[in-house]
């Protein structure tokens, strides 16, 4: 019979618990054993720790196994909201979304260039100098459109933010 309240040799404890006298002097180093301690504690201590490494909630390795599993656990909670969005038709592919931007600004490019024939035709009283100017006016605002990039909206959206 061992007594749990005696203080014991590495060895000792080592023998009761089936590992080396290296190992128990290992676990006084990492602190899991506390050095002079009675077998007792030490046999406590010792469980705990390896019901901690099982439970993964400690680790001899750099990965913290409970800080990884809740990344992962974050990672597929979003990917699943990424997913829940697009069946909703809340997102939809770049692809798609660039394909009715060019047929969008077709559509309004081909407006546009109306706007002077049928401003004359309804307005017969302006100049050449008018529809000139009507003209420019929509060339300007076709190129600003044209040269647009997502860099430039999303400065617009900032400086109107500040």
């Amino acid at each position: 019979m061992v007594d749990l309240d005696a203080k014991g040799t590495q060895a000792k404890f080592a023998q009761l618990v089936g590992i080396t006298q290296p190992a128990v002097s290992g676990l006084i180093a990492r602190g899991v054993l506390v050095a002079n301690d009675n077998i007792g504690n030490w046999l406590l201590s010792y469980c705990g720790n390896l019901r901690g490494t099982a439970a993964g909630r400690l680790g001899t390795s750099d990965l913290d196994l409970t800080e990884e599993r809740a990344r992962l656990a974050a990672a597929q909670a979003d990917k699943l909201e990424l997913e829940l969005a697009v069946t909703r038709a809340e997102l939809a592919p770049v692809a798609t979304i660039e394909s009715v931007l060019v047929r969008a600004g077709g559509k309004v490019g081909a407006i546009l260039d109306a706007v002077p024939q049928t401003l004359k035709r309804r307005l017969p009283h302006l100049t050449s100098s008018d529809l000139e100017q009507i003209q420019t006016e929509i060339a300007k605002a076709r190129n600003a459109v044209a040269g647009l990039s997502l860099e430039d909206i999303e400065e617009d959206d900032s400086e109107e933010v500040d």
